[in-house]
């Protein structure tokens, strides 16, 4: 099994505030890891990098064999990626949306209707495909945003924030096709503050303040620090950093 994404020492500063601070790591290929943080903490701005959004300050970096640096066109086009805001069209109905991300992935016709009903049917959209998006409820739109990562059946899918202000009923059906795409070999970067989602990651990164703290199985972690919980894990560790800053 290879490495779908791999950094060292990736940077990213805004004038004189680290955002990122020399965070390092390698993730496989068909693993679930977790980047596990508080707001701020610097998770949305790792992922936009990866995801080629943001030119790194300094590091280096590859997903999916590209680099970070010089190929963010193509690792845009390798990866799927939903962001923890809705980006879709409002203004149009949700097979509309499917269409139009469809047709930018140069996806053949025929070929893109099938896969627009293959998605339907596995996230169960039924008659909400049909509505104007900014109408859904968020888990609908949610479900919607999925889909249009999915689309062209990206081999790394990186999801940020992707349960957010969703309902509990829908976040377990969301992991259970997480698990379905990691066994069908699909790499799945996810950011969380959910300390039960981040559980279901089979390995997690616990960032604070820009940087990568602890790395690990999310068991594993709790075991090593002696604690009852994830939660009280995470919560030990940050007052940790706090105290030596």
């Amino acid at each position: 099994m290879g490495n779908s994404v791999v950094i060292d020492s990736l940077t990213k500063k805004f004038g004189d505030f680290t955002a990122v601070d020399k965070i390092s790591l390698t993730v496989k290929t068909g693993e679930i890891f977790g980047f596990l943080g508080a707001n701020g903490a610097g998770k949305t701005t790792a992922i936009r990098m990866l995801c080629g959004l943001l030119i790194p300050t300094s590091g280096a970096g590859t997903v999916g064999g590209y680099d970070i640096f010089s190929e963010t066109e193509r690792i845009k086009h390798s990866i799927g990626y939903m962001s923890q805001k809705f980006s879709l069209y409002r203004d149009l109905t949700g097979f509309e949306n499917l269409w139009f991300y469809g047709s930018i992935y140069r996806i053949p016709r025929r070929d893109l209707r099938q896969r627009i009903d293959e998605l339907s049917e596995e996230l169960e959209l039924g008659e909400f495909i049909g509505r104007l998006s900014g109408s859904l409820p968020t888990g609908w739109r949610q479900r919607l945003a999925l889909a249009a990562s999915l689309l062209h059946c990206p081999k790394i899918l990186f999801l940020d924030e992707p349960t957010g202000g969703v309902d509990p009923v829908f976040r377990r059906k969301f992991w259970e096709l997480l698990y379905h795409l990691s066994d069908q070999g699909t790499t799945l970067f996810v950011t969380t503050h959910y300390m039960d989602e981040a559980e279901f990651c089979r390995r997690i990164s616990i960032m604070h303040r820009g940087r990568i703290i602890e790395v690990g199985d999310p068991q594993e972690l709790t075991k090593k620090y002696g604690h009852a919980s994830l939660q009280e894990t995470f919560m030990d560790l940050i007052s940790r950093e706090e105290d030596n800053a």
